[in-house]
């Protein structure tokens, strides 16, 4: 049996899982050096509980365990939150292609109509090619005119692109018409969900060779009128640290933390995750140092009340509900 001192306070690392898209390409092993299946992986879904991709504890006691499970009969690691199932997702896109046009619904209609919760999520852009572009909103009025641009297949006049490059972030509520466009690698935080109602999709065919499904009359009855509201990060510098809040909002607060040297940190939510981007170092919990580089992923959870991060150059973003 573990003696108590064993199981308290240690970060959780992960096995997690790769998805192959039709939109997908090689850059995750070619940026973070990750063993991918295929040449056409879309997404890694670094720190997920989601049954289409459910992540698996690496180190310590728990090591083996689904983070699904860990999450349901061990909810003291999570500062005994009450929401049923863990409520984020972590995913790293490589866009080698346009992703479809598309949208997700809020947590009322996708419990209604999916089972599910809702996605909003928000992208921190890891790196873009030259001329990199994303659709983020759309120009229709009404209702009325969104359905009339829809069925005539006006995508010119009707979606907003906006050129995009290494280091931008947008925030992306539920109900918001968005696609990323190729050339992208994005860092992806969202609630739990896996529900995509597709609204164009290029007239692509999969390997069998059929347009893949559209969801018109669901993703009509979602999609938002007006601009995208996005977030507007603020910056704050303590000494080796320079911390940049990305978004707070009603689902998570998303954060990027640059060091170069050495910071110590005191627990502020019930849990956190990390993803590191740049850089690598080490994390000290209660005495105990683990080394971290670029594509680690880990949990700090409840029972990490502080800890020390120490490297050169290393970049992180890190949430929590």
């Amino acid at each position: 049996m573990k003696c108590e001192e064993d199981i308290m306070g240690q970060p959780l690392f992960l096995h997690s899982v790769m998805q192959e898209k039709i939109w997908g390409g090689t850059r995750l092993k070619e940026e973070f050096g990750y063993e991918i299946p295929s040449d056409h992986v879309g997404e890694f879904w670094a720190i997920s509980a989601h049954p289409h991709g459910v992540s698996k504890v690496a180190n310590g006691p728990y090591e083996g365990m689904g983070l699904d499970q860990l999450y349901q009969e061990h909810r003291e690691l999570f500062g005994n939150r009450k929401e049923p199932v863990f409520p984020l997702l972590t995913k790293i896109l490589d866009a080698n292609d346009w992703l479809s046009v598309q949208v997700h619904p809020d947590d009322t209609y996708a419990m209604e109509h999916e089972g599910e919760l809702g996605k909003t999520e928000c992208w921190y852009v890891i790196a873009a090619d030259e001329g990199s572009e994303i659709i983020y909103g759309h120009n229709a009025k009404s209702k009325e005119e969104l359905r009339q641009q829809i069925e005539d297949k006006d995508w010119d006049a009707l979606l907003t692109k906006v050129p995009v490059k290494a280091g931008d972030f947008f925030y992306v509520p539920s109900g918001t018409m968005h696609a990323i466009g190729s050339g992208i690698l994005i860092l992806e935080t969202q609630q739990s969900s896996d529900t995509t109602y597709r609204v164009y999709d290029f007239d692509r065919k999969d390997a069998q060779g059929n347009l893949r499904e559209l969801h018109l009359e669901k993703s009509i009855d979602v999609l938002n009128i007006g601009e995208p509201a996005n977030s507007h990060p603020d910056t704050v510098v303590i000494d080796d640290l320079r911390m940049t809040t990305l978004v707070a909002s009603d689902f998570f607060t998303v954060y990027k933390w640059e060091l170069t040297g050495k910071a110590d940190f005191e627990k502020t939510a019930d849990y956190s995750l990390l993803s590191v981007l740049a850089g690598e170092g080490k994390l000290t919990v209660d005495g105990k140092d683990y080394p971290i580089q670029k594509g680690s992923h880990f949990i700090l959870p409840s029972d990490v009340e502080s800890w020390t991060l120490e490297g050169q150059g290393l970049e992180l973003i890190v949430s929590h509900p």
